[in-house]
């Protein structure tokens, strides 16, 4: 476990044992500490004995997939970042990965070096959007009839409360600071995920779903769709 509690823990699930003793070793090398799982359920029961700042998990790993295991672990810490492993380079599958939550996907075979950018820009991707959490910035705003607390990260209506996640607080913020007006794609992928890709924005379209979805108890409040070019949050006199 961490000695340095500055250090980033990894918790790293892959069921080849040569893919996995090299990757850790490496990734050591370069000054993480890692904890390695050789199937998805040792790698469920690592990650609620442990601290983890980043998650990766080979899809294709026996007793629990890496997509179960992504879906278990999501229900136990929404926000640490996930990034999958896989040989296959399908678009469905990578889609299917973005929408049980994963932060990235790598397709095998792949360099060290290029896992080591990757991790990193997850990693500046999270602090940028704990900085956009700490900007300047009213703690709760009302949105219509929803109470969103960006600090904690919920979001209101009437006497429900529902928890959201660094990535749908971040978004919803992002919106909210420019209610009323046009938010670009580009904008919001870059602020939010750190880059702009095809699959980043179809990894975006899951997340302004889920919160069209969130909102959808106030006639007054939507999230439209400016074909190609972007979002904007919008509140309607109630009046």
């Amino acid at each position: 476990m961490l000695e340095n509690e500055n250090m980033i823990n990894i918790l790293f699930a892959e069921d080849d044992a040569n893919l996995s003793m090299i990757l850790t070793d490496y990734l050591e090398m370069v000054g993480y500490s890692v904890d390695h799982a050789p199937d998805g359920e040792e790698c469920v029961k690592l990650f609620k004995e442990n601290n983890y700042q980043l998650v990766i998990l080979d899809v294709m790993m026996p007793i629990k997939d890496g997509f179960t295991t992504a879906k278990e672990i999501r229900e136990i810490n929404q926000l640490v970042p996930i990034v999958f492993l896989t040989a296959k380079n399908l678009k469905e599958d990578r889609i299917k990965g973005f929408q049980f939550g994963c932060d990235d996907y790598i397709s095998k075979p792949f360099s060290t070096e290029e896992l080591s950018l990757r991790i990193k820009a997850i990693l500046k991707r999270c602090t940028v959007i704990d900085q956009l959490s700490n900007e300047p910035f009213n703690e709760s705003i009302t949105i219509g009839k929803f109470v969103f607390d960006s600090s904690n990260m919920t979001l209101k209506f009437e006497n429900s409360e529902r928890s959201l996640t660094r990535k749908e607080a971040g978004l919803l913020k992002l919106l909210c600071v420019n209610i009323n007006n046009l938010v670009p794609r580009e904008v919001a992928m870059v602020t939010i995920w750190g880059e702009n890709d095809y699959f980043i924005g179809r990894s975006m379209d899951v997340f302004i779903a889920k919160l069209r979805k969130y909102l959808k108890p106030d006639p007054n409040v939507k999230i439209n769709n400016i074909h190609g070019i972007g979002f904007k949050l919008e509140v309607l006199d109630s009046d």
